[in-house]
């Protein structure tokens, strides 16, 4: 039995994987290094105050937790009052293919707080000719979601992750990202092949997309916590490629490379495709 109490990042004990889960390290995309849907409870900066408890038997493992939520969508301030909270259940099974290890884990979350129905936020708009203004409907109520997370080494140096996720599409997301179903898939490899066996080479594909009532909110110019245009007649799936190469130097740092190829960001087919390029410099002593 694990138990972790205090403030801490959710995504430390949730959602993890060995190949993407860790921006300093590996991926840069949020929906690369966690399941794109998972709304995870936390402040503006990635943290919330809460306690999880793990249990393993065998290869077995069951994890639990609740944590505080933010005063309001994205806030730099937790509820004072635990009124706004997260539930979150991961059930993890390990195990092994031709002696190699893997693991496949199941993450269920329900959000329980002040948010907006998005159809609400819509329609009381069109009815006082008003700006959509999401914070107007806000209501105590919930939100839920759910993922499946793989990772499976392939070879002693290759290795392979996948996630699926879903969240429910009608109402506001609170904390982590504009996204309500998520498919993402990729691979790690170490440089051992061509001796640099401290290098990673990593690959991951990853396509995003939100529900009817999200389209129809964000047409009618209302806003997400990463998205929204004032308009989007045209909506369609954002679809991301993601390279990076980590390179090993001085022994406790890495310096990294990676690029972004991006189709339809913010779920607009009137937009992109779009490039980021980005380097990262990583020592840990």
């Amino acid at each position: 039995v694990v138990i972790t109490v205090g403030k801490f990042s959710v995504a430390d004990v949730f959602d993890t994987n060995q190949y993407a889960h860790d921006a300093r390290i590996d991926f840069l995309n949020w929906a690369a290094i966690d399941a794109g849907t998972f709304d995870y409870a936390a402040d503006a900066w990635g943290y919330t105050a809460g306690a999880a408890v793990e249990w393993y038997q065998g290869v077995w493992t069951l994890r639990g937790g609740l944590f505080d939520l933010s005063t309001v969508p994205n806030s730099a301030h937790l509820d004072p009052g635990f009124h706004e909270f997260q539930s979150i259940l991961e059930l993890e099974r390990r195990h092994e293919i031709n002696a190699l290890p893997g693991r496949l884990a199941l993450t269920v979350f329900d959000s329980r707080g002040r948010m907006g129905l998005l159809e609400d936020a819509v329609k009381l708009a069109e009815s006082t000719g008003t700006a959509v203004d999401i914070a107007a409907v806000r209501r105590y109520r919930d939100r839920v979601g759910a993922s499946l997370n793989l990772q499976q080494q392939l070879a002693n140096d290759l290795g392979v992750f996948a996630r699926l996720g879903k969240a429910g599409g009608n109402v506001e997301a609170y904390e982590f990202t504009d996204i309500d179903r998520s498919v993402s898939a990729g691979l790690s490899l170490q440089g051992t092949r061509w001796h640099r066996a401290d290098d990673t080479l990593g690959l991951a594909a990853i396509n995003n997309g939100i529900s009817a009532a999200r389209e129809r909110y964000l047409n009618a110019g209302g806003l997400g916590i990463l998205v929204g245009d004032g308009r989007l007649p045209h909506p369609g799936p954002e679809q991301i490629i993601e390279t990076y190469y980590s390179l090993a130097v001085l022994g406790a740092a890495h310096l990294s490379f990676d690029y972004q190829w991006i189709n339809h960001p913010a779920y607009n087919r009137d937009r992109g495709p779009v490039s980021a390029v980005a380097v990262r410099l990583h020592a840990q002593f």
